[in-house]
């Protein structure tokens, strides 16, 4: 389980998180909602090492991981796709893909089929560079970087912006198809409040850096988080 524990973030003397806790299980997806510019990517840079935390720890699977670098994070089972997709454009589909191997031993280094499963575009597009693939092409791209890492822990940054209709609802189904092997824990950082909705189990909502509402999607009033996104 990943418990993120009254953390607390700056940049310079602007302080972007505000004593922020949240927990996210394996076999569930925790949705993290927000306006931007509340908070929700530097929470998520601070659970995957890309951020120091002032104060507070960021737990996994009951070990303090707060000092650790993003390299050893990745390499306890943390897998992220960041905002913006960060894929390689002058490396191929494949290549791209090749990169998860880092985290990986010599005898799981190979990209899982179930990778091409999830995506069937990527396995027609191999040979491609990761530059000519259309965004929702490149979005299944950095989720199946993430997945070649093998995580427990898989970490969206805002994974339906900028996508068409159709790869949003493939990038849905795949995330509940994961979530639904209870071999993971899923944590999304989301402003599609319907999408986000509907594929949480649980959920977190921020506001100018702090947790404002939290809980299960089953008790969630969806009035009191609507207004929060559009305050």
């Amino acid at each position: 389980m990943l418990s993120v524990d009254n953390i607390n973030l700056f940049y310079g003397a602007a302080q972007a998180l505000r004593s922020v806790s949240l927990k996210a299980e394996i076999g569930r997806v925790t949705t993290v909602l927000g306006r931007n510019g509340v908070g929700k990517s530097s929470l998520l840079r601070a659970i995957v090492g890309q951020q120091s935390i002032a104060s507070g720890a960021v737990m996994w699977q009951g070990e303090n991981i707060s000092t650790l670098a993003p390299y050893q994070r990745a390499k306890r089972g943390i897998g992220y796709v960041p905002q913006g997709r960060e894929i390689f454009p002058l490396l191929t589909v494949r290549e791209n893909l090749m990169t998860g191997f880092a985290t990986q031993g010599r005898a799981t280094r190979f990209i899982d089929d179930e990778i091409f499963s999830l995506f069937p575009v990527l396995a027609e597009m191999m040979g491609r560079r990761g530059g000519d693939l259309s965004g929702g092409q490149q979005q299944q791209l950095a989720i199946g970087r993430a997945l070649v890492t093998r995580p427990k822990l898989l970490v969206l940054d805002e994974p339906t912006e900028g996508i068409q209709p159709s790869i949003i609802k493939d990038i849905g189904r795949a995330i509940l198809y994961l979530r639904n092997k209870g071999e993971m824990a899923i944590v999304v950082v989301e402003q599609y409040f319907e999408w986000a909705r509907d594929i949480a189990d649980d959920y977190v909502v921020m506001d100018r850096g702090a947790v404002v509402l939290a809980g299960e999607r089953k008790d969630m009033v969806e009035a009191d988080v609507r207004k929060k996104l559009s305050v």
